[in-house]
């Protein structure tokens, strides 16, 4: 197993690729209205949260014309666990009917097109990007934005900076997968708050944790 000290610090395509080889997460589901509802759902919630809701959600309503006629009180007992149920179903709603009504019932396959979607920002639209249409997409959040700022690859103030930032210094195949193992890693060891940095195999290149000797 490679160790940072064995690393080219400024090399970070390789560090990348063992966060992604070390903290691996699989995305079973590709249908791309499932995985676009479903991250919907996951906006400010836990993933276990998240993942009892969607089930909770298409055991009910099995395809998007089914959730395009439903009422957003009617998934509120669904979705509870996700938290900020009301606001998430009437989004679910109101991307179902669009999607339906403007697009045939296909979900979108340009970023473009699906930041148009009430509700839909850049991070949930690249993860369908990424996961469903296997585009080079690039989905930045709050683990995503932290760790590469603690690492020192960026030096950003918002996630949308450090998705631009990002995509200058990262292989383009390596956009999608990075989310995910930074997520993992980032609820792993990487947290928010008192990281776990005597478990971390990235301290001799982390700006972070160099500063914290200090």
């Amino acid at each position: 197993m490679q160790k940072a000290s064995e690393l080219d610090c400024k090399d970070v395509n390789r560090i990348a690729e063992l966060i992604i080889d070390r903290f691996p997460r699989q995305h079973e589901e590709k249908d791309p209205f499932r995985v676009l509802i479903t991250t919907i759902l996951s906006q400010r919630s836990r993933d276990e949260n998240t993942e009892i809701s969607a089930k909770n959600l298409f055991r009910v309503y099995k395809d998007v014309s089914q959730l395009a006629n439903a009422k957003p009180e009617e998934l509120y007992e669904l979705i509870k666990p996700s938290g900020l149920y009301r606001e998430k179903a009437e989004r679910i709603v109101a991307v179902s009917r669009l999607i339906l009504e403007k697009y045939g019932g296909k979900v979108p396959d340009s970023l473009e097109e699906l930041v148009s979607l009430p509700g839909v920002g850049r991070k949930t639209a690249n993860i369908v990007l990424h996961v469903s249409f296997g585009q080079p997409a690039l989905a930045v959040d709050t683990h995503v934005h932290r760790i590469s700022n603690r690492l020192g690859w960026v030096n950003t103030k918002t996630p949308e900076q450090t998705e631009e930032a990002l995509k200058k210094i990262l292989d383009p195949d390596l956009w999608g997968p990075v989310n995910g193992s930074m997520v993992e890693f980032g609820k792993q060891i990487c947290r928010p708050i008192s990281p776990k940095c005597e478990l971390c195999f990235l301290t001799e290149c982390c700006r972070y944790f160099k500063e914290k000797l200090k």
